[in-house]
C-alpha cells in the first residue's frame, strides 16, 4: 500500500481516539492532515506532530462550511475526507426527547452528509479521491437503549451505499468502516446516558442492566479493540489503490456481521434478552 506524498486529508472528530490516531498515521505517510473538532485545544498534539487544526461544530452549518473553506483556501483541494465524528445517544426510545434524537442525527448523519456535499464539487476536479465514512457494526443490528444511535448508523450505511453509486462516475470512491467494540470512551458515555434517561422510569431495571453490561464490557480490555486497530484499517482504506467497499474491523465485528446475516430475528432477540438480562 502507498499514498501519494502531499495528499490533503480532512478528518472530523480528530481530537482523540480513532480520529486522532488516524491523523498521526497519515502524517507519517506524508499527508497534509487537517484535524477538525469542537475542542481545538485538544488538537495541540496534532499540530506538534505537523498537522493542522480547524474548528468544527457539526450542529452548525456555518461552521461546517467554514471548516471546508479553510482547507480549500489553504491547500486548494481535499483528496480524502474521513467522516469520523459521532457519538452514541443512550436511553430507551420512549424516554429520549425528539430534540435529543434530532441532535444525534445532526451529528452522526446530517453533519456527515453536509461535509460530503461540500467536498464533492472540489473532488470532481481531481483523480483518485475518496470519502471514508466511519459507520459501525451497530448499523447492521439493533440493541435496547441505543435505538437512535443504531438508527443513525443504519442511515450512514444506506447513504454511503447510495453516494458510492452516484459519485463513482467522477472517480470518487466511498468506503465504509464498520468498527466493532472499541477501547474509546464511547461505551462509558453511552452507559451514562442510558442510566440518566432510565432512572426513575418504568425502564429503570432494564436500562440499569443494559448500562451495567456496557460498563463491565468496556472495562475488560480483552474484549475490546484498541483505537489503533480501527485507525490502521482507515489508513488501509485511504492508501489502497482499490479499497474494499466495507471494512468490518475490531473485536467481534465479523461475528456481528455473520450473525446479522444468518440468524433469524426471533433468535437474535432471544440472545439480546439474555445478554442484557431483559424480561
Amino acid at each position: 500500500m502507498s499514498v501519494d506524498q502531499g495528499k490533503v486529508v480532512l478528518i472530523t472528530g480528530a481530537s482523540s481516539g480513532i480520529g486522532f490516531d488516524t491523523a498521526l498515521r497519515l502524517l507519517k505517510k506524508g499527508c497534509i492532515v487537517y484535524g477538525a473538532a469542537r475542542r481545538t485545544e485538544l488538537l495541540d498534539r496534532l499540530e506538534s506532530a505537523g498537522g493542522h487544526s480547524v474548528f468544527l461544530d457539526l450542529n452548525d452549518n456555518c461552521s461546517i462550511e467554514h471548516c471546508v473553506q479553510t482547507v480549500i483556501k489553504n491547500e486548494g483541494r481535499i483528496d480524502i475526507l474521513v467522516n469520523n465524528a459521532g457519538y452514541g445517544l443512550g436511553g430507551c426510545l420512549e424516554n429520549i426527547s425528539i430534540n435529543e434524537a434530532k441532535e444525534q442525527f445532526e451529528v452522526n448523519v446530517f453533519g456527515l452528509m453536509r461535509m460530503s456535499q461540500l467536498v464533492i464539487p472540489h473532488m470532481r476536479e481531481q483523480h483518485s479521491v475518496r470519502i471514508i465514512n466511519i459507520s459501525s457494526v451497530a448499523g447492521l443490528f439493533s440493541s435496547p437503549c441505543l435505538g437512535w444511535y443504531h438508527a443513525s448508523k443504519y442511515s450512514v450505511e444506506a447513504l454511503s451505499d447510495a453516494l458510492r453509486l452516484e459519485v463513482a462516475q467522477f472517480g470518487i470512491k466511498v468506503v465504509i468502516i464498520e468498527p466493532g467494540l472499541t477501547g474509546t470512551n464511547w461505551g462509558i458515555i453511552a452507559a451514562k446516558g442510558i442510566r440518566a434517561h432510565s432512572t426513575g422510569t418504568v425502564y429503570e431495571q432494564s436500562g440499569g442492566s443494559t448500562a451495567e453490561f456496557y460498563e463491565k464490557f468496556y472495562e475488560n480490555k480483552k474484549l475490546i479493540s484498541k483505537a489503533s486497530k480501527i485507525s490502521e484499517k482507515i489508513e488501509e482504506a485511504c492508501c489502497a489503490s482499490h479499497p474494499r467497499l466495507r471494512y468490518p474491523v475490531g473485536k467481534f465485528s465479523k461475528r456481528f456481521v455473520f450473525a446479522a446475516k444468518v440468524f433469524s430475528d426471533s433468535f437474535l432477540d432471544y440472545l439480546k434478552k439474555q445478554i442484557f438480562r431483559l424480561k
